[in-house]
């Protein structure tokens, strides 16, 4: 178990490269920042030229791979860091110097046990892309396939590690804080961060990923997803079909090919529905440098890493939410709240349907380009403090997700009314999800499954409780005082306990 000392070092090494960019001012300036977090802070920034203007991406593109990762996690999060904080963090890239291709071949003759020239015919030693976990080859297969590698970077799985254990560590210590920060649960947050990044490190499980989603998708047309080359894929080595395409960065390349950007928006969006919505299973980072325009004008997306799951009741309410919030049906929406228990049942349904109602009316209808994103976020969390409600981890990454994909499609088509092209797909699938047909077969179903459990429970029941047996019971015993008792070691226990916790605590204050 790693000494708090080393965490509160590398904190402070790690504030001190966030302080020379400004973004711990935030930090302390917050008064809902615990007293020994602000002291923290200022000893980090003790002496550092300070910007006027903070630069949250450059920081934690300084700190490092596993630090691009958490800010990227941290963009999510705008109730946590700051909505100006979180706008500079989606800005973050993870391009990053390319490992030697010498380490890079041994990785994949490693993980392969083959040698490279009986995998690859050709394989060039320029990678198309270094981000801050793995690093992508351009290649052709023994069968003269065009394929993608992606490769880990060496040592990743270390640097990640250090870093997640403070990460857990410093969570623990504010949380335990109690506060304002309490209710932001960044120890559930840190726990949903390491889960994201373990599937990143394992790239069997992204290749499952992309393989799961193309199956998903085979009735959206016009998105597409590379197939696996699962004999040339392990936990450290991925290989999958190469895509020709223009990325979605290049808007001029775009219109220059004649695509129909305005089409490719709501593909996009279609797109994005039928995955959160449909089967809640998600890609979870569609930026623009993930998606690129085919030649044919259909939209293939890239690095399954990061994916959402959400199950089928959670996807219920989602699409409930956002019908209603479409339909201005604001106490349907307030009443989904109470059934998911994401308000506390002491708040009054009517009252939280009319802070909604001050949330959505004012953008409702209108095309993104007219929505003030700082307003909406800021009525949002409003409405969150007033009315108590916890972080829901499993929902960061659709929320992410939704103001990314909400980005690109705005940069495809400034004009989008997001609201009007969701629409038609949410109306159509409401209608079948949650009609009454809908709602007998998944009535029957949970009552199917409730008889075929009677067996098992029978079962149990005479598990716990037999029969009686052959033997006959016992005949009653006099009770007698024993003369020996047992020697009581608890109460030595417990003042050992408090004493060792009185001590730890009066160190971190003292810190």
């Amino acid at each position: 178990m790693t000494h708090p000392v080393v965490h509160v070092w590398r904190l402070l090494k790690w504030g001190r490269v966030l302080a020379r960019h400004g973004a711990l001012r935030g930090i302390e300036r917050d008064p809902n920042t615990p007293p020994q977090v602000r002291r923290l802070a200022r000893i980090a920034r003790f002496g550092a030229r300070i910007p006027a203007v903070p630069t949250y991406g450059e920081a934690f593109q300084e700190l490092g791979p596993a630090a691009i990762k958490f800010g990227q996690a941290l963009a999510t999060r705008p109730d946590l860091v700051g909505a100006k904080a979180a706008n500079d963090l989606q800005l973050l890239q993870d391009n990053l110097p390319a490992a030697p291709f010498s380490q890079v071949r041994a990785a994949i003759e490693l993980s392969l046990e083959r040698p490279l020239e009986q995998i690859f015919s050709s394989i060039d030693e320029e990678p198309v892309g270094a981000a801050s976990i793995a690093q992508v080859h351009r290649a052709v297969t023994t069968e003269g396939r065009q394929v993608a590698i992606k490769v880990l970077r060496p040592n990743i799985e270390e640097d990640f590690a250090r870093a997640l254990d403070t990460y857990q560590w410093a969570a623990a210590q504010v949380e335990g804080m109690g506060g304002e920060v309490a209710r932001l649960r960044p120890r559930a947050v840190i726990a949903h961060f390491k889960q994201w990044t373990a599937r990143e490190l394992d790239l069997r499980r992204e290749a499952a990923s992309a393989s799961e989603l193309r199956q998903n998708l085979v009735a959206e047309s016009g998105f597409y997803i590379p197939e696996i080359d699962w004999s040339r894929t392990a936990r450290r080595v991925m290989t999958l079909e190469w895509i020709d395409g223009i990325k979605l960065t290049d808007r001029q390349a775009l219109i220059d090919a004649g695509h129909d950007l305005k089409a490719m928006a709501a593909t996009l969006v279609r797109a994005f529905l039928r995955q959160a919505v449909v089967d809640g299973f998600f890609h979870a980072d569609l930026h623009q440098g993930n998606l690129f325009a085919l030649p044919d004008g259909r939209l293939a997306a890239i690095d399954f890493g990061i994916m959402g799951r959400i199950d089928r009741q959670a996807r219920v309410w989602l699409a409930e939410i956002l019908y209603g919030l479409l339909t201005g049906n604001y106490r349907r929406v307030a009443e989904i709240h109470f059934e998911a228990q994401y308000v506390p049942s002491y708040h009054n349904v009517d009252e939280f349907a009319t802070a909604l109602r001050a949330a959505g009316e004012p953008i409702r209808g209108l095309p993104v380009k007219d929505i003030s994103i700082g307003q909406m976020l800021d009525s949002l969390f409003t409405i969150t403090r007033d009315f108590d409600m916890k972080t829901q981890p499993h929902l960061l990454l659709l929320q992410k997700t939704m103001v990314m994909e909400e980005g690109v499609a705005h940069t495809l088509d400034p004009d989008i009314n997001m609201w009007e092209t969701a629409e038609p797909f949410l109306r159509e699938w409401v209608r079948g999800e949650l009609g009454p047909e809908a709602q007998l077969a998944d009535r029957l179903v949970r009552d199917f499954r409730t008889l075929a459990m009677v067996p098992d429970l029978i079962r149990r029941i005479d598990y716990y409780y037999p029969a009686p047996g052959a033997a006959p019971p016992d005949p009653p015993m006099a009770d007698v005082a024993l003369v020996v008792r047992p020697r009581r070691y608890g109460s030595y226990v417990l003042t050992g306990f408090l004493s060792a916790a009185l001590g730890i605590t009066a160190t971190l204050l003292l810190t």
